[in-house]
């Protein structure tokens, strides 16, 4: 068994492990168990009903945080002509073409997401093993392909979110900073949830959205009732 830290102790202490919070609770919670000195990460865990090893029970989709997730995220993206001052126009860190293929190639990677247009994608195909293995290769489940550079960059910019189920069938995702409002972190929550029930497969049987937890960074889990959940995202 891992040892845990006395501030980790003292943080778990104040959590029921058998219990069902409800969000706006959890999301307090959440906070008052965060120890660490700088602005922790909130990240939420959920379990689906689904077996990843069969293609028609992939989970992965994007999903807009009202909120953001309070991070700052730098996008490059493939683009050429009026397209590449649409991708700058609307906030886009990096843009280019070949040039920008070549910078890459020569070891650059100071980015978070990459977009691309469809008719850059001839190009950005040479990067594959760079940016496939980073999880940074544009991909049209991902939104990181499209035309519409304008909303693209600014959605991502603003909070949008790439979801997608590992291998033991959990999502991980950020929702938000521990500087955050409870009611902001539920919002975000709410609308994850919802986007990942939204995408409940077709090959997916039995019960979907088996449970759900939110933790700061290094701070320890906190179940939160789904159906509360999916409950706030209707509201």
């Amino acid at each position: 068994m891992a040892h845990r830290g006395k501030k980790y102790e003292e943080a778990a202490k104040l959590v029921d492990r058998e219990r069902l919070y409800e969000p706006l609770e959890a999301a307090e919670l959440v906070k008052q168990t965060t120890y660490v000195s700088f602005d922790a990460s909130i990240e939420a865990h959920l379990r689906l009903g689904v077996d990843p090893r069969h293609a028609d029970q992939m989970v992965r989709g994007t999903v807009v945080l009202p909120h953001g997730t309070g991070k700052i995220v730098r996008v490059a993206v493939f683009a050429q002509a009026d397209k590449a001052q649409e991708a700058l126009r609307a906030g886009a860190d990096e843009v280019g073409g070949e040039d920008l293929v070549k910078k890459i190639e020569a070891g650059w990677l100071d980015f978070d997401v990459a977009l691309a247009t469809p008719d850059s994608m001839g190009m950005v195909g040479k990067l594959g093993k760079i940016l496939g293995r980073r999880g940074l290769m544009p991909n049209p489940k991902a939104g990181t392909i499209t035309f519409d550079l304008d909303r693209a960059v600014r959605e991502v910019k603003g909070g949008r979110v790439e979801f997608k189920v590992d291998k033991a069938a959990i999502i991980h995702v950020p929702v938000g900073k521990s500087s955050f409002e409870p009611s902001a972190l539920v919002d975000n929550l709410a609308a994850l949830v919802d986007a990942v029930n939204r995408s409940k497969p077709s090959g997916a049987k039995g019960q979907y959205l088996r449970s759900l937890s939110i933790a700061s960074t290094m701070g320890p889990g906190i179940r939160v009732d789904v159906p509360a959940v999916l409950a706030a995202a209707v509201a």
